[in-house]
């Protein structure tokens, strides 16, 4: 049983950061490595789930601090110097390397490239799920300012609507926002659910091995040959990760909260930035053979992971830190 769902939700839990190394883990392993004879479309599915853990563990993350202080400008402030100085400085090396007409660059900077017609820059298709974030970022503290802590109880409904529109329109999966930001809007209602103590008290009696058995229905709602289960990918995530922070195997647990683990949580959003980016230079392989491209994989990916290490402790804790003092003295 872990001992992290004895803690307020709005307490550090330590497992959420083997969730989050794993999911990133996934993404890398679907964009990099042949995870299976092609009929089996691993190399979809993989990253499709990483990315919905990602998702969920963003929205309970974003519910958490809103829960704990509902203050919207302090809250803007340390989520966007989070997010845009890597993002920002990520889309202007783009630029410069694959010049975009002005209309697509703003799009960029104003992360709405995601929407129709998507105006993504080359090298810069993954950030996307950027997009997303901080789309939701602004319509959660928007909903906030308006109705405070309690505001936050229409997300649950949104997420539901949200897959209502998806199943209506046919999109099993999709980079624009009303067709994917249920992914996020789930991991709001696991933290609203777990806050309420009857929830809480439910999931405390879970037995262990629950969050492995819903792993492989997540992984099962990220295929897309089952595309009628992929409504449920959103919701498939949010449990899974729910179940693991009352009742956890063991070594889940070892693993989920050891140092690599950490460390990996730690460098992900600049490794996922990156691994893109870099995917799109020479050390990606692109129009080489198999053997090449992959001969090369060991170069990209140790280039991939030193400047995540760099621009996570020498460049982005620095606006991470700014971002935070100037939250503290603003209203």
């Amino acid at each position: 049983m872990s001992g992290e769902g004895e803690r307020s939700v709005g307490g550090h839990i330590a497992i959420l950061d083997g969730w989050r190394a794993l999911s990133i883990l996934m993404v890398l392993a679907g964009h990099w490595l042949p995870l299976g004879p092609q009929i089996w479309r691993l190399n979809e599915a993989v990253p499709a789930a990483g990315m919905a853990i990602f998702f969920t563990l963003s929205g309970f993350l974003i519910t958490q601090l809103l829960l704990r202080n509902d203050r919207v400008v302090p809250f803007l402030i340390r989520r966007l110097f989070r997010i845009l100085p890597l993002a920002w400085t990520a889309m202007l090396i783009l630029a410069i390397v694959y010049p975009p007409n002005q209309s697509s660059l703003l799009a960029n900077l104003g992360f709405i490239a995601n929407l129709p017609p998507a105006r993504l820059m080359e090298g810069g298709h993954h950030l996307w799920s950027l997009c997303v974030e901080v789309q939701f970022y602004l319509v959660v503290a928007a909903i906030v300012a308006l109705a405070g802590r309690r505001g936050l109880w229409i997300l649950p409904l949104l997420a539901i609507a949200v897959t209502g529109l998806r199943m209506h329109d046919g999109e099993t999966i999709s980079i624009v926002t009303w067709h994917r930001v249920d992914e996020i809007l789930a991991g709001a209602t696991l933290c609203l659910a777990i806050s309420r103590p009857a929830i809480a008290k439910v999931a405390r009696k879970l037995p262990t091995w629950f969050p492995l058995g819903l792993g492989v229905f997540l992984l099962a709602s990220a295929h897309p040959d089952l595309a009628w289960l992929n409504y449920a990918r959103p919701y498939c995530a949010a449990a899974m990760i729910g179940a693991s922070i009352f009742s956890a195997p063991a070594f889940m647990e070892r693993v989920w909260t050891s140092r690599p683990a950490v460390y990996v949580a730690q460098i992900s959003y600049a490794l996922y930035v990156v691994h893109g980016m870099l995917s799109a230079t020479w050390l990606g392989g692109e129009g080489l053979n198999k053997s090449a491209r992959y001969a090369l994989r060991p170069l990209l990916i140790g280039a991939s992971f030193a400047l995540a290490h760099l621009s996570t402790f020498a460049f982005e804790r620095r606006w991470i830190a700014l971002g935070k003092r100037l939250a503290k003295s603003s209203p």
